[in-house]
């Protein structure tokens, strides 16, 4: 008896990480991919035009109006009763997002210097209704403190604009002129960005942008 193949969507704003993950999936037998995206709206947009099972998406997109990452989206997407199973691949390694994401309701989370070899465990687990989560990824959240609160907060516009600034090498003084804003209401959207994403230092911040290719 021939059974039909599960469907996945594949979004990833670098085309290579796309290509990896879908000759994985149709290689092993595990999946067949019928639609990628290279940002959050490209993703929205297969999957009001394109049934599947799985998602298989990266955070660090171009989110929707103006948000910074696809979080806010896939976060909405789990809110849905009937929806696919959602798996995120991502590079970000802060305790407390990874906690976050787990905290979402996601189906599993892959750090990717674990490798895409963890893409069948993660199946095989979210088949069950469990959620897997990547050796790099356990490692991380057992480094959060009890105490300490999960965050995988969304950015506004203005917040994500002025890390992006940050990022190019901008002074506080320097990200206020161009926006015609003062000083003090750049370094607040510059802590208020840093609080939803759970990081408490400038260093921690810069490694973010790093793990973002922004720096």
């Amino acid at each position: 008896m021939t059974t039909t193949p599960k469907r996945a969507i594949v979004a990833d704003d670098h085309p290579i990480v796309i290509r990896g993950i879908k000759d994985l999936l149709e290689r092993e037998g595990l999946m067949q991919v019928v639609a990628t995206a290279r940002d959050t709206s490209e993703l929205a947009e297969a999957l009001d035009s394109t049934p599947c099972d799985y998602i298989f998406s990266d955070i660090g997109m171009r989110g929707m109006d103006g948000e910074s990452s696809s979080i806010g989206f896939l976060k909405r997407l789990t809110w849905r009763p009937a929806r696919p199973k959602i798996i995120v691949l991502t590079m970000i390694s802060q305790p407390r997002m990874l906690a976050g994401l787990v905290q979402l309701g996601l189906d599993g989370v892959i750090d990717k210097r674990d490798g895409l070899g963890c893409l069948a465990q993660a199946i095989a687990l979210a088949e069950t209704g469990g959620c897997f989560l990547s050796p790099c990824v356990v490692e991380a959240v057992r480094q959060l403190p009890a105490a300490s609160p999960a965050r995988a907060g969304v950015l506004s516009r203005r917040e994500w604009e002025v890390f992006q600034l940050y990022a190019r090498g901008l002074l506080v003084h320097e990200i206020a002129a161009h926006f015609g804003r003062s000083r003090k209401t750049i370094a607040t959207q510059r802590r208020s960005g840093m609080r939803k994403l759970g990081l408490e230092t400038e260093a921690e911040l810069v490694e973010f942008l790093r793990q973002l290719g922004l720096v």
